[in-house]
């Protein structure tokens, strides 16, 4: 092999690597994105027989100066699709449906079990494990992205922190 021909195949490779890596970067960036905002790690149990409803879960990250809220939801995997809450009211979790999720500026929303979710109502069919399920968020400044949550098993636990009072809790 001559040192011309060594220094082209190495010159090749070092692009490849390039082109991988900023490819690599551009994939873990943010799974989904509604104007400057980043979606990511949209999630739902898989339904069991006999279930009606079911919760999503997401992060939204807001990297600008400007903070957004969500405002709704829409899915035709439901009837209703409601923005929520869980409160504790003398050491009871309760749902409350809510008008808005904040996602302050330079910070960001988590909904995640025991807090802040996506209410499915009256589900249109099972939350089949491994499936994905279409919803348009709707946002008061960044507008409307459509987005789909990953169908996880339905003993999906993401941790412990958050989980109490919602786990059994009647939708």
């Amino acid at each position: 092999m001559t040192i011309r021909h060594t220094l082209n195949t190495l010159g090749r490779l070092v692009a490849t690597l390039t082109l991988s890596a900023a490819t690599l970067a551009v994939a873990h960036a943010a799974d989904f994105k509604a104007g400057s905002l980043e979606i990511n790690d949209l999630w739902v149990r898989g339904s069991v027989p006999g279930q009606t409803n079911g919760a999503g879960y997401m992060q939204i990250n807001n990297p600008t100066g400007v903070s957004d809220r969500l405002l709704s939801a829409q899915s035709d995997a439901s009837n209703r699709l409601e923005l929520h809450t869980v409160i504790t009211e003398n050491g009871v979790a309760k749902m409350r449906q809510v008008q808005g999720i904040d996602v302050p500026a330079k910070g960001s929303a988590k909904l995640a079990p025991g807090g802040f979710h996506l209410m499915f109502l009256q589900l249109t069919g099972p939350f089949k494990q491994g499936d994905s399920v279409p919803v348009v968020l709707k946002f008061e400044k960044a507008g409307e992205v459509r987005v789909n949550f990953t169908v996880k098993p339905s003993t999906f636990n993401p941790g412990s922190a958050g989980e109490q009072g919602h786990g059994g809790m009647k939708h």
